[in-house]
């Protein structure tokens, strides 16, 4: 297997009855990863339920804090500036998604196989996941990546978006909230790279579970969308080079049922 490490970028606000199962999770999940948890400002002893967890933990995990709630955008954001690893990969603290789908999204950026992998909740036919008001905005949002850009995906709001960590800071991103979705989806577009889905697993929660999107934040999205739909990138040329050969010896291959689109703690 080739020397690589997986940053897991973890955004977490008022996620205290969960966030100990979810670190316990990614701690058990393939590769060598940098485990980096950004408290967004929590109310109900998150960061604290994270200490306690780094005090028994078989890895190291790095805490970082917004004194004041600010978003997942800029959770994200924050998290990002400390990632050392080679690929990056967010993880909500709220055990809808399962970090053992890790390398479905980590092997074809490996194998150079995509440039961007994202954990699809809809490319398979899902058990037991309904038709929802919140499966009803992703299809209008993927209806708008296809109109705008032209690329046709079937998750666009998808927790679950692995890609190389420099790819990620060249997008400069701008979210705060949830945005981040969008912005990325547009971004990734507007430098034509070649995004994948994949199938994972997914156990929706509701609202009283703690769940915090809403409505309006679909609306948000769209704008973003629209936003962005001019964006330059002006960096150097994306490399496509594999980072390395499909390495977790037994690993399911994700090219079966997937889509490929070509067109130092411290207080913050």
């Amino acid at each position: 297997m080739n020397d690589f490490t997986l940053s897991v970028i973890i955004p977490a606000y008022d996620e205290a009855r969960s966030i100990a199962t979810l670190l316990d999770m990614v701690a058990n999940a393939p590769y060598q990863k940098q485990l980096v948890v950004v408290d967004d400002g929590s109310g109900d002893g998150t960061r604290a339920a994270v200490e306690a967890w780094k005090r028994r933990a078989p890895v190291h995990v790095l805490l970082l804090h917004h004194e004041r709630n600010r978003g997942k955008g800029a959770a994200i954001r924050t998290g990002l500036t400390a990632a050392v690893g080679q690929i990056v990969v967010i993880q909500d603290a709220d055990l809808e998604y399962d970090p053992g789908d890790y390398p479905l999204l980590v092997e074809p950026l490996l194998r150079g196989a995509a440039d961007v992998v994202y954990g699809s909740r809809y490319l398979q036919r899902p058990i037991g996941l309904r038709w929802s008001m919140n499966r009803v905005g992703v299809s209008i949002l993927n209806l708008m990546v296809r109109l705008l850009y032209g690329y046709r995906l079937t998750d666009e709001a998808t927790c679950y978006k692995a890609l190389r960590t420099d790819l990620l800071r060249a997008m400069d991103l701008q979210c705060e909230r949830f945005e981040f979705c969008p912005e990325v989806t547009a971004k990734a577009c507007r430098m034509r790279l070649r995004i994948l889905e994949v199938p994972v697993r997914y156990v929706p929660r509701g609202r009283s579970d703690g769940k915090k999107i809403r409505w309006r934040d679909g609306v948000a999205a769209l704008r973003v969308l629209w936003r962005w739909r001019h964006w330059e990138y002006h960096g150097p040329p994306p490399t496509v080079a594999p980072l390395g050969a499909a390495s977790m010896a037994g690993t399911a291959s994700p090219s079966v049922g997937a889509v490929a689109v070509d067109a130092a703690e411290r207080q913050l």
